[in-house]
């Protein structure tokens, strides 16, 4: 009798290996279904993005569900909620002037504002038809196309809401491309910009005459300074990473001045990148002919950085100065600006004003290996600075923003001094007056500051027991001391917006499992009316399902890590599905969604296919916990999260017998694309596929900025006296002889953020270790691949189902081309 129990045992354990063994079809009409573009089509507004109207504590907003767009005006006081037109009579008023038929549920309305009397609206409609331009002699006389003299002309209307009457006007942003270059004083008297590395100033008169006729040579410029040059300019950032400038047709450009209130005086820095070395990639397919495209570009460990300069210039003295604010070897200035303007424009500009006053401003110091930074203040009469509050640590320092208040006489400053994220109350001197948060959860932002109240209203995440930490909420405290206040209970992750006077907030919340709603509140929280909730009928009606949300622990087995399962729509639990993890290591984010969300493709389409796909957190990973979890992986920007993405899935396998513990894929893009690959080489038995887009393989040789901040570099002073930097760090092709699974790398080869000689070199290893591997370059894209994404995806698809699915048939092109197709021609 026990001999026939082992055989039946031994039938049904080699039935069940075959039975899995036997190839699964990808289902791709499945994951065709939840195309972008179809998407695009279910999925409406999810959120309430309120615009507070300045004399009032009332705000308009628009939503949009299946049954068209609205636009609603709200009264809190009165707890009122209403459309501030009727669409249909308004459509027909607006048919009349354009000529172009238009209805209610089809109004294409864009840049809508109230005006200054909020009893008045402007906004813009496009015509459906195209019209003649103007300049078309000029066309034809540069022998163009016929196509080149057509074009959708813009109206721009006024509707007052009270007589219901309709005006066209002129469109005061009809040369906002010839705007982007100028940089306007509070009070509209000056401009400022820069051309040819130097900068200019113009008063209000020449720069109406620019903006209606930028070729009118009357128009005077008056120079500013006189030695700017290429890779030193006044008009520049730090040269580093955006290689495509866009100028007008006189060469005017940007330039990054914050003024100062009375608009007689601004700063600006100044980045010498001269000595910073170049950087190349190769425009293959835009030009008749390949052409270099070179760059500047700091490494890691390198001598050659930016030097930065503050600058500071009066309109009174006519003088520019260059303060001395040297402080530590390499240095980075940060320079902030007011929260909320401090002057009422009724034009479309907003000017950019200083944080500080008429006679001082605030900004940063930080040292190159980041455990260093000061809060200066720079004093204009006595021209020096004034260190107010520094901030030391063993491991890289976080700041935001701090906030003036009682007219500057004290500061709301943000630390993780204590090991979490909290605000602390300063003095002008930088005497600390108290801390006004604290204990074992995170602060993340401001929301506003209700100074007569003397209330701090703040977002903040992991103080709700019983809820996942990463939720956020907002809060208020009192600036005087005292409790914290919850003023958005709920186990959902919210997204307030308040007004800037502190006296209401609209909540909008959801979970990824949830359909996202808004509600509006006081600001003690008590709840004055529901607003909106999301219109996914038609999302559901395709089948979409929503994922689940799951805890785990952590490698070491006592650090709780959240992750969500997305399931194929059909799932069948008595199957057995391959896992695969979409990933991304942070430090400064998890790819792990607490809303819900329209971004798909990486998971709950790729999950169609036939998997079970997961996001998961991982220590080191998210600075919205404490310091020590978020600076878990410093000095060890390799391996750090690789242990937790492991311990995920043996942990779900043991779980949840539908998923096959020995079929596990890992996908991710930048550094998603380095993690994933290296799971492959750090685990080559436990992770059997992977595709590794974009990936940053070698971190040596990625932007210094983001390298040196999250593994660290190290500060060497030598006997002279003289500062080097040392960094060193593990790289994927250094464990290249590892790779067992199926690799898939994808790079875009004019990459200048991740370069493409991270991918390329990492191929280069992997060759030299006689390794098997796949490799698509993809034309002319960048970091995110553009309009080859969709292409991108089914690739990503094509490889998985291969490989996890044993599914080695030739997909259904007439479905995917189709897709291809619609993506290419974008």
């Amino acid at each position: 009798m026990k001999k026939i129990y082992a055989i039946l045992v031994l039938f049904i354990s080699i039935g069940f290996v075959q039975a899995q063994d036997t190839p699964t079809k990808g289902n791709y009409e499945l994951a065709s279904r939840f195309s972008p573009e179809k998407v695009r089509k279910m999925i409406f507004s999810t959120s309430v993005d309120p615009h507070w109207l300045k004399r009032s504590d009332r705000f308009w907003y628009t939503y949009e569900t299946t049954n068209g767009k609205e636009w609603y005006i709200v009264d809190p006081a009165a707890r009122t909620k209403k459309s501030f037109f009727d669409k249909d009579k308004l459509a027909a008023e607006i048919t009349k002037i354009v000529k172009d038929p238009f209805d209610g549920q089809n109004l294409p309305i864009t840049s809508l504002k109230f005006l200054e009397d909020e009893n008045t609206i402007q906004f813009k409609i496009r015509s459906t038809q195209d019209v003649v331009k103007k300049d078309w002699a000029e066309i034809k006389e540069k022998n163009k196309s016929s196509k080149d003299s057509l074009e959708k002309k813009t109206f721009v209307f006024r509707y007052n809401l009270q007589n219901n009457q309709l005006i066209e006007v002129e469109d005061p942003e009809e040369d906002a491309k010839r705007l982007s270059w100028a940089n306007i004083a509070p009070d509209s008297s000056k401009i400022v910009f820069a051309k040819h590395d130097n900068l200019f100033w113009m008063d209000k008169e020449n720069f109406l005459k620019a903006v209606k006729d930028d070729k009118d040579s009357t128009i005077v410029e008056n120079r500013i300074t006189e030695d700017g040059e290429k890779d030193y300019s006044y008009g520049g950032g730090r040269g580093g990473d955006n290689v495509e400038e866009e100028k007008n047709k006189d060469n005017r450009k940007r330039a990054g001045v914050i003024w100062s209130e009375d608009s007689k005086q601004f700063i600006l820095t100044r980045s010498d990148v001269r000595e910073v070395k170049d950087l190349w990639v190769i425009q293959n397919v835009k030009d008749p002919r390949p052409t270099l495209e070179t760059y500047k570009y700091a490494m890691p460990g390198e001598k050659e950085q930016p030097i930065t300069d503050l600058l500071h210039y009066s309109f009174d003295s006519k003088e520019m100065s260059k303060l001395d604010v040297a402080t530590f070897k390499d240095q980075s200035i940060g320079l902030w600006t007011a929260t909320r303007p401090v002057v009422t424009r009724d034009d479309d500009f907003t000017p950019v004003v200083w944080l500080g006053d008429n006679s001082s401003f605030y900004f940063s110091i930080t040292s190159r290996d980041l455990k260093k930074i000061d809060i200066v203040r720079w004093n204009i009469a006595e021209g020096k600075k004034e260190v107010v509050i520094e901030e030391r640590s063993n491991t890289y320092i976080d700041i935001i923003k701090p906030e003036l208040i009682n007219n500057g006489s004290e500061i709301v400053h943000w630390s993780e001094r204590d090991g979490w994220g909290h605000f602390y109350l300063y003095g002008k001197d930088g005497s600390l007056k108290r801390q006004l948060t604290s204990g074992p959860f995170h602060t993340d932002r401001i929301g506003t500051i209700d100074e007569k109240g003397r209330f701090l209203y703040f977002i903040a995440n992991g103080r709700e027991k019983g809820e996942d930490p990463y939720y956020e909420h907002m809060y208020k405290v009192s600036l005087n001391g005292g409790a914290i206040t919850l003023l958005n209970p709920g186990d959902y992750n919210h997204s307030p917006s308040p007004n800037d006077r502190g006296t209401y907030f609209v909540n909008n919340y959801s979970r990824v499992n949830t359909v996202p709603a808004s509600t509006l509140h006081d600001n003690t929280g008590r709840k004055i009316m529901d607003l909106e909730e999301a219109d996914l009928s038609n999302l559901f009606a395709a089948g979409y399902q929503f994922p689940e949300t799951f805890k785990f622990k952590a490698d070491d087995g006592i650090t709780d890590l959240y992750g969500v399962m997305y399931k194929p729509f059909d799932f069948d639990s008595t199957k057995v599905y391959p896992i695969i993890e979409y990933v991304y290591p942070g430090p400064q984010t998890e790819a792990v969604n607490k809303s819900f969300g329209r971004g798909f493709d990486r998971t709950d389409r790729l999950a169609q296919f036939g998997f079970v796909v997961v996001t998961i957190g991982n220590r080191g990973g998210h600075p919205g916990r404490s310091k020590w979890y978020h600076n878990y992986g410093y000095g060890n920007l390799r391996d750090y999260g690789l242990a937790d993405k492991k311990a995920a899935v043996e942990q779900l396998a043991d779980r949840h017998p539908f998923i096959d513990r020995n079929r596990v894929g890992i996908h991710g893009h930048s550094g998603g694309g380095f993690m994933s690959t290296a799971a492959m080489l750090v685990y080559p038995d436990f992770f059997k596929v992977a595709v590794s887009s974009a990936g940053n393989h070698e971190n040596n040789i990625y932007n210094r900025w983001w390298s040196e901040k999250h593994h660290g570099v190290k500060e060497l002073i030598s006997p002279k006296g003289d500062t080097s930097f040392v960094y060193k760090i593990e790289r994927n092709p250094d464990l290249a002889k590892n790779l067992k699974g199926k690799l898939l790398l994808v790079t875009g080869d004019v990459d200048n953020n991740v370069h493409p000689a991270n991918t390329i070199r990492m191929a280069n290893a992997l060759i030299k270790a006689n390794k098997r591997f796949d490799f698509i370059i993809l034309p002319g894209q960048r970091h995110g691949f553009g309009d080859m994404t969709e292409y991108f995806f089914w690739r990503m698809g094509d490889y998985f189902v291969q490989h996890l699915l044993g599914d080695n048939t030739p997909p259904p092109t007439d479905m995917i081309e189709v897709q291809r197709e619609k993506a290419m021609t974008k």
